[in-house]
């Protein structure tokens, strides 16, 4: 199988250009298999799940979509008129979103969100934000970054799911988990499509109290938005002071 450094770009632009014959698959050593529909990627947002329109709804002032894919959220926001900026690692999903945007003074950014420079009013962080956080221990560190990237009075709307119930044990509720690891959220991924498969990458999925506790101690107030059906929770974290 050969290696796809941009899997996921490639992916998107397949199905942007009317190529679209497979989904991708998602595979994890530490959780079930699983396929991430192309189609949902495109998504309206009549088509979001109720946590995602939430999020859109609390978005005001500039607006740095971080992760944006192939920019269902940026796209509605556009539409809205907010000033956007929809920042993708994925050279693919950059150039889908640029074909995509409607208005010219819309900015779209091939770019690693921990090496990004700017200032805004909202940070956008969904399907599950905490993602980019890769492993526990850099929490800290990222958390610090995405501060500086925030005016005075700026926000951050961040999504992630509570994993315990993937290993905590019915009977007497101890978790079953890889002692190797420091905490369970912590997730290793490939992605395979049409034959090619991904690099493996690092995922963090985080139960809102842990997030609370390193948001506390990196200097923001956070407040619980929204708690989801299935684990998940949308979080706004706000500067404390």
């Amino acid at each position: 199988m050969d290696i796809h450094s941009d899997l996921y770009g490639k992916a998107l632009l397949d199905f942007h250009q009317g190529n679209y014959t497979e989904d991708i698959s998602v595979l994890s050593t530490s959780m079930e298999d699983d396929v991430m529909p192309l189609p949902y990627l495109f998504r309206f947002y009549d088509q979001m799940p109720v946590m995602e329109k939430k999020a859109l709804e609390l978005s005001h002032g500039t607006v740095l979509d971080i992760g944006a894919g192939a920019g269902s959220h940026s796209l509605y926001l556009e539409e809205k008129g907010f000033q956007v900026t929809a920042l993708d690692q994925s050279a693919g999903a950059v150039q889908v979103i640029k074909e995509r945007f409607q208005q010219p003074g819309s900015k779209v950014l091939h770019e690693n969100i921990w090496n990004h420079k700017g200032s805004y009013d909202t940070l956008l962080l969904l399907m599950n934000g905490t993602g980019i956080f890769e492993k526990l221990e850099r929490v800290p560190l990222c958390l610090e970054l995405l501060k500086n990237l925030l005016h005075k009075n700026g926000q951050i709307l961040i999504d992630s799911s509570d994993l315990r119930f993937l290993y905590e044990d019915e009977e007497d509720g101890g978790l079953w988990v890889d002692s190797s690891k420091e905490y369970y959220g912590e997730v290793s991924f490939s992605l395979h499509y049409k034959g090619m498969e991904s690099e493996p990458f690092d995922w963090l999925y985080m139960d809102y109290e842990l997030l609370q506790t390193h948001a506390t101690r990196a200097g923001f107030k956070i407040e619980m938005v929204q708690k989801g059906a299935h684990y998940d929770y949308l979080a706004r974290l706000t500067i404390d002071g």
